[in-house]
């Protein structure tokens, strides 16, 4: 008779996963999420599914608009440096602006948050760093994932998305249809290089050998400051354009294939626009990192927003007042061009 063989006994956490652990970190969580309640929400953290009754009653044709994105490989320097607080931020941006630019107020959001193993503390940042951002834009944090999976990540890395469901209402909605010659072109500026381009990020910084902790910006600033700044959230000064009546014809989220492609994607076949670069600025972050390597003058406009992180298309006859409105939100808005009718190329960049 042969004999058994003695089978070794294990459990969950003996795998990676430490569902206590888990259920720890959402019990830290749930100030930062019970801090971004509206009166719309009808369910608490924990639940299957998070529930969100709307009151659509003071819109004609109310229509949802929904976005999804992540940090991109920015998460790579965010880990490394360890800013989990801007991780959140950023995720929660990528996202709200993208529907503030069809005009959408953002109503809910949820998170997907994945790790090889829970570290209670940077995690807890992350989250934190989104229920700030949902708070600064009126939208309510209602559920979300926080995802274990040994051996799918190195230690101390972590994923994230996003997802966001905003409204409009149907005759106010902004999606470029009235975009006309002779509009002009407003540019609020970003706060650097917000998510976008840091695959070039991170080989500059190498090609530079460049120190983040220790190298000083022309205007004074840290650099790890500026080049790992959270991308900045246009929605509450977006919604306060939408409620004061103002007629706005385009509006353009500057994000991955930066002045280009974002105000081509809204120009109908018979429209251009004229952008003049010397209008604002370009930020000291990008004379830094632009500074370690040879990056041809369009190729710098098609990765990176150079300091224009948000673009507003209207009649000249509205400018000044929308102006106006923006910098009383807390933007730093500049005239950058005007539309035309298209004869060559749909974007060109002069100054």
């Amino acid at each position: 008779m042969s004999k058994k063989t003695q089978k070794q006994q294990i459990n969950y956490a003996d795998c990676g996963v430490d569902i206590d652990a888990g259920n720890a970190f959402v019990g830290r969580i749930k100030q930062a999420v019970n801090s971004t309640m509206r009166q719309e929400v009808l369910s608490g953290l924990g639940g299957f599914g998070g529930l969100f009754q709307p009151d659509f009653s003071t819109m004609e044709e109310p229509v949802l608009v929904s976005g999804t994105d992540g940090v991109g490989t920015k998460l790579l320097l965010l880990q490394e440096y360890d800013r989990p607080h801007v991780a959140g931020i950023d995720v929660v941006a990528m996202c709200v602006n993208d529907l503030a630019a069809l005009g959408a107020a953002p109503l809910f959001f949820l998170d997907y948050l994945a790790t090889g193993a829970l570290k209670g503390e940077t995690l807890v940042g992350v989250v934190e760093g989104i229920a700030d951002a949902c708070k600064t834009c009126e939208c309510a944090l209602i559920g979300g994932e926080t995802a274990e999976m040994p051996g799918m990540y190195a230690p101390g890395h972590y994923d994230i998305g996003g997802f966001c469901v905003g409204v409009v209402d149907k005759p106010k909605m902004v999606d470029g249809a009235h975009i006309a010659d002779g509009d002009v072109v407003l540019g609020l500026a970003s706060n650097g290089p917000h998510s976008n381009g840091f695959s070039m990020v991170r080989k500059l910084l190498e090609l530079g050998k460049a120190d983040l902790n220790n190298d000083i910006l022309s205007d004074g600033s840290k650099a790890i400051d500026k080049v790992l700044a959270p991308t900045r959230l246009y929605v509450p000064a977006i919604n306060a354009l939408m409620k004061s009546g103002i007629k706005i014809h385009g509006f353009s989220h500057i994000t991955g294939g930066g002045m280009f492609d974002n105000l081509e994607r809204i120009l109908s076949d018979d429209l251009a626009v004229t952008v003049d670069v010397g209008t604002w600025g370009v930020p000291a972050v990008f004379e830094y990192l632009l500074g370690f390597a040879n990056v041809e003058k369009n190729e710098r406009y098609r990765t990176f927003n150079m300091g224009i992180g948000f673009v507003v298309i209207l009649p000249e006859s509205s400018a000044e007042v929308a102006t106006q409105i923006l910098e009383d939100a807390g933007e730093t808005v500049y005239s950058i061009g005007s539309i035309h009718k298209r004869k060559g190329a749909s974007v060109t960049l002069i100054g």
